[in-house]
């Protein structure tokens, strides 16, 4: 919500009369001097949005305030043109409203321009956060990352490397959403304060790592690719089991982490809807965008989200630091998950992590069935991994 600033106002009186703490009004400034404030300046109020009212007899700012609980002066401030001892029945005029229910909802078929939605409404509602381009798909969609928290302790989160795990991308817009609503509310989750968390973490969460995957298998072929991609599924129209980004390659098979050993045991040698590795390392704009990303930001932890078989895999080529099965037991305490150090797997994400960084990496396999898993799981595999989620923060 947008306010303009009068005479004798400062950031500190608009936390108090907002009831939004002082830092996060601070956060989603960042160009403004707060001891030099300017008359009739835009100020962002994170937490509310100004909503139209349009006014009934016998209607005075009081009653209005009052009937909210607000102060008089928040509906002064953002109607300044407004004269409140004149209002004419009729007269639409603005009445901030605190954001208390999430706008995310991942309970549904959660492709690309679902995802580009929920993220302006966020950036909208919650301006303290960043939005960045890291990249772009094959077919030039951008590959999108939200950051947030003042802290030094780096930690990143992702979904939907494969196409057909495109719950996760649902699932962790949602833990993002709650969690924001959580600071903005100044509200506990599950007995947990955020505000600690957000001061002490630099949080990167790339919600879709596969755009372009994600939509062929939500929504079917673009028409300029529909040839290709049903020669690639070996002439089925079903896209249910593909993984790969549309090229056919398997993004998570991508990094160079013993590469030649997965390309090696592969059964595929060209490309497929899962588990062809490519001609090389990193040949894939979405693989190239996550490594740049990784070695640009040298996140102290990762934590890449995947489906399905609840386990949490967290080693290797015993190149993990012992911090990794501490974190791994915390993990799979609070979500009830299986606690996997080494399977026999290379060239993914996490292996590259834990190999080039020697940092805690894991990837967490939510939910349990056939992918994609049905959106009926969505609200147990959330409650599963929210204890996830903050202990990543919080540890």
């Amino acid at each position: 919500m947008r306010v303009k600033v009068r005479a004798g106002d400062t950031l500190w009186y608009y936390s108090r009369l907002f009831m939004i703490p002082l830092n996060l009004i601070m956060d989603s400034n960042p160009s403004v001097n707060p001891n030099t404030l300017k008359i009739g300046q835009e100020i962002l109020i994170p937490g509310f949005i100004a909503q139209s009212y349009i006014l009934k007899k016998g209607d005075t700012f009081w009653k209005l305030s009052e009937a909210r609980h607000m102060s008089v002066d928040a509906l002064l401030i953002v109607n300044q043109k407004v004269n409140p001892n004149e209002l004419q029945t009729g007269e639409t005029i603005l009445i901030p409203s605190r954001v208390i229910t999430p706008i995310v909802n991942g309970r549904r078929n959660y492709h690309y321009e679902v995802l580009s939605e929920d993220i302006k409404g966020l950036q909208s509602i919650y301006p303290f956060i960043k939005v960045k381009t890291i990249g772009k798909t094959v077919l030039g969609k951008p590959i999108q990352e939200i950051r947030f928290g003042k802290g030094t302790k780096k930690i990143h989160f992702n979904a939907s490397f494969h196409a057909n795990e495109w719950i996760t991308s649902g699932i962790l817009m949602a833990l993002v959403n709650h969690f924001l609503l959580s600071l903005t509310n100044v509200t506990p989750i599950r007995g947990v304060q955020t505000m600690p968390l957000y001061q002490n973490a630099d949080v990167s969460i790339v919600p879709m790592v596969n755009p372009d995957g994600v939509n062929l298998v939500v929504n079917g072929p673009e028409e300029k690719e529909r040839e290709r991609v049903i020669e690639i599924n070996r002439g089925s129209t079903d896209f249910s089991g593909w993984k790969a980004n549309i090229r056919g390659v398997d993004l998570n098979d991508q990094f160079p982490a013993k590469w030649e050993t997965e390309r090696d045991r592969s059964e595929q040698k060209a490309p497929a809807p899962r588990d062809y590795p490519g001609t090389a390392p990193l040949t894939e704009p979405e693989a190239i965008a996550m490594a740049e990303l990784t070695k640009a930001r040298q996140f102290n932890r990762v934590l890449a989200l995947h489906t399905q078989g609840e386990e949490i895999y967290w080693g290797f080529e015993g190149l993990e630091p012992p911090e990794s099965s501490v974190l791994a037991r915390e993990f799979a305490r609070v979500s009830g998950y299986r606690s996997v150090q080494y399977i026999e797997s290379y060239a993914g994400y996490k292996d590259w992590f834990i190999q080039d960084f020697r940092r805690p990496g894991f990837t967490v396999e939510l939910g349990k069935g056939i992918n994609p898993l049905p959106i009926s799981q969505f609200d147990d595999i959330f409650e599963e991994v929210l204890g996830i989620y903050l202990a990543a923060l919080y540890m």
